[in-house]
């Protein structure tokens, strides 16, 4: 695996992120654990924490990431959010970057979800499996 490669999986970590601000999510701030998976092998996992404001959470598409900046081949500026969908308590999307494409699905129960999102770049596949929880209320 490239350099290259974990350079832009990284990016599609930090996108992947900002659609999961979308959806029958409650704003506060929430827990995010993402395991990715590539070429056979089984990266760290992470874990962060968001905050979703009110505004985001009544307006799901106003955390799509920006298209078309530019920051480098297949970055997440170069990625486009597509056939977002929320039917009940599962969210779906599709997504296109210069060299990569990849759907995702997340399903939420109350203050958690779980979910995945496939990705194939240059012939590999990635596989990043997500899971959240609501801590509370935002604190900034």
């Amino acid at each position: 695996m490239s350099l290259r490669t974990i350079t832009i999986a990284g990016g599609v970590l930090v996108l992947g992120v900002s659609i999961l601000a979308q959806g029958p999510r409650r704003d506060g701030r929430w827990e995010v654990k993402v395991e990715m998976q590539m070429a056979g092998m089984t990266m760290p996992a992470q874990t962060m924490t968001q905050c979703v404001t009110p505004k985001q959470a009544a307006d799901p598409q106003s955390v799509l990431p920006p298209s078309g900046r530019g920051r480098g081949r297949g970055g997440p500026d170069n990625c486009k959010v597509n056939d977002h969908k929320t039917e009940g308590n599962k969210v779906s999307w599709t997504m296109a970057c210069t060299d990569m494409t990849g759907t995702g699905e997340l399903l939420y129960s109350g203050d958690t979800y779980t979910g995945t999102m496939k990705m194939t770049m240059q012939g590999q596949e990635m596989t990043m499996k997500y899971s959240g929880k609501r801590l509370g209320d935002c604190t900034d």
